[in-house]
């Protein structure tokens, strides 16, 4: 399937347009009035829910091995979680992952 120049901005313009109507209604109806508290207690949780949703994909099913498992991204994803809980610092986590995850790829390949 092919899009021509036109469509593809249409769509790129479109979803802008989406997203932005989709933020703007939130703030226009909350305005500048305090969120209640279950609200704001919710919205804590916002980041740690969306992560998980976005790279669980990319470990189970890597497109760089055809969507298959790969032991070296479980063994990074397993010791980035120990790294978050024993540490709870989240640079260390990262840079921790990371090279954990560079270590196994030259260990195993």
């Amino acid at each position: 399937m092919s899009f021509t120049t036109a469509q593809i901005w249409t769509i790129i313009i479109g979803l802008g347009l989406g997203s932005y109507l989709l933020r703007l209604s939130f703030l226009g109806i909350i305005g500048n009035r305090d969120l209640p508290e279950w609200v704001l207690r919710h919205l804590r949780y916002t980041a740690v829910a969306v992560m998980p949703g976005m790279i669980t994909p990319l470990i189970l099913f890597p497109q760089a091995t055809d969507g298959t498992l790969d032991p070296v991204r479980l063994g990074a994803a397993a010791a980035t979680i120990a790294i978050s809980f024993l540490t709870r610092n989240a640079t260390l986590t990262i840079f921790g992952g990371a090279a954990v995850l560079f270590a196994l790829h030259f260990a195993i390949h």
